[in-house]
């Protein structure tokens, strides 16, 4: 009973913890661009990313090292080094469109510019994670980001056409402005196998203690919470494409992606929008910015945890404190979270492939995980990720200056 009621916090927690700022920004941007046609990309994207949080899982739980460390151990730490700095990179980027989406909710709810609220959520996002314990940041954060499952209900309200959005199960380029349709493909791609999340969730299962009788909860979380988790995003992208796609409106700006909700609930929904606009990254922006001082404690062999007090890992606990302040200033400066957030999405896609690429030795290596070695599925599943993980690492410059 103990492992059902896990599995199912798992996936309550999942679903309210999957939807991010990039997810919401590429899911609008897509929906009101292209209609249906890019859902493709997010069942695509859902799919690589519930095989790979299950390794991750499956890693730890076997293990008992997180995705980092084991990278370390294994293949040294001058390999490690490289997606290592490029995480750190990428980390930054996506802290400050979280942050940013915060702001903008904020702002959306106040009138008072993104500028102005940086700083003190930057604040609060540290001292959450300062104050609080990793089951505060896992479970309570996630039960909060439920309030995405508006989009869901939205869309049974406007009825779209089951047919249409089967159709479009299958990719096909659209007639007009293939490069930016080609480059929301990339950034939604980007957006939903972001290496932070294998990272963050390896060190979560370290820090509850998984072992081996886990291995069914993580298979469980893994694939049904990020399994619906995912339609959520499906549900920002067909509510934008049912609402503000006939109307001509293309999102350039969040102001105009809170309008998406009006439509099925009035103002309430342009409320629906900033709060879960505001949830969702704050929550994402907590994972990332724990992300970061987890990678970089465990590359160095620092002591590292959310459940210990920060004088027993003062330098991870200095980490994330100088990361979330550091990145706060990127809305400081008043970059446009919108555009920050689509370009660490298309950016995020260049690392996949020194991240990825472990898994394949990694996840059939005996030393670490023994007898629950990958399958041939899984193989398969990781070395089709791992081509597609190149081929977007190498479109995604292109088509960031031609479509983004």
């Amino acid at each position: 009973m103990s492992k059902i009621l896990e599995i199912a916090l798992g996936i309550i927690t999942s679903i309210g913890g999957f939807l991010d700022v990039g997810a919401i920004a590429t899911a609008a941007e897509a929906g009101s661009a292209f209609s249906f046609h890019l859902i493709w990309a997010i069942v695509l994207g859902t799919i690589c990313v519930i095989f790979l949080v299950e390794m991750s899982g499956r890693l730890a739980a076997v293990s008992k090292h997180t995705l980092a460390a084991a990278v370390r151990e294994r293949f040294g730490f001058n390999f490690y080094i490289i997606p290592l700095l490029a995480e750190i990179v990428v980390d930054f980027l996506v802290l400050g469109a979280e942050i940013g989406g915060v702001c903008i909710a904020l702002q959306l709810v106040t009138g008072i510019s993104f500028q102005w609220w940086a700083l003190p959520v930057a604040f609060a996002i540290w001292l959450l994670i300062w104050k609080g314990n990793f089951s505060i940041i896992e479970n309570g954060i996630s039960f909060l980001g439920l309030v995405t499952l508006v989009f869901v209900f939205a869309t049974f309200k406007l009825h779209p056409s089951l047919t249409e959005i089967g159709r479009e199960l299958l990719p096909s380029l659209p007639k007009n402005d293939t490069s930016h349709y080609l480059f929301i493909a990339v950034s939604i791609l980007g957006a939903l196998i972001s290496p932070y999340l294998f990272y963050f969730y390896s060190s979560g299962a370290v820090e509850d203690k998984w072992d081996e009788g886990h291995i069914g909860v993580n298979r469980g979380v893994a694939s049904l919470g990020m399994g619906f988790g995912s339609i959520v995003s499906l549900g920002v992208l067909i509510v934008a494409a049912l609402v503000l796609n006939p109307k001509g409106i293309q999102v350039d700006s969040y102001e105009q992606a809170a309008l998406m909700l009006t439509q099925p609930f009035g103002y309430w929904g342009f409320m629906l929008f900033a709060a879960s606009l505001g949830i969702a990254c704050f929550g994402a922006a907590l994972e990332v910015t724990l992300d970061t001082a987890y990678i970089v404690a465990q590359a160095f062999g620092w002591n590292w945890g959310e459940n210990l007090k920060p004088k027993d890992a003062a330098r991870f606990s200095l980490v994330y404190t100088v990361f979330v302040f550091l990145a706060s200033l990127l809305m400081v400066f008043g970059i446009d979270p919108l555009q920050l957030t689509l370009f660490s999405m298309a950016i995020t896609t260049l690392i996949l492939p020194p991240v990825i690429v472990p898994f394949l030795v990694l996840m059939n290596d005996k030393n670490y995980v023994g007898k629950h070695r990958n399958g041939w599925i899984s193989n398969s599943v990781v070395i089709f990720t791992i081509a597609l993980a190149f081929v977007l690492a190498i479109v995604a410059i292109p088509l960031e200056i031609i479509g983004g």
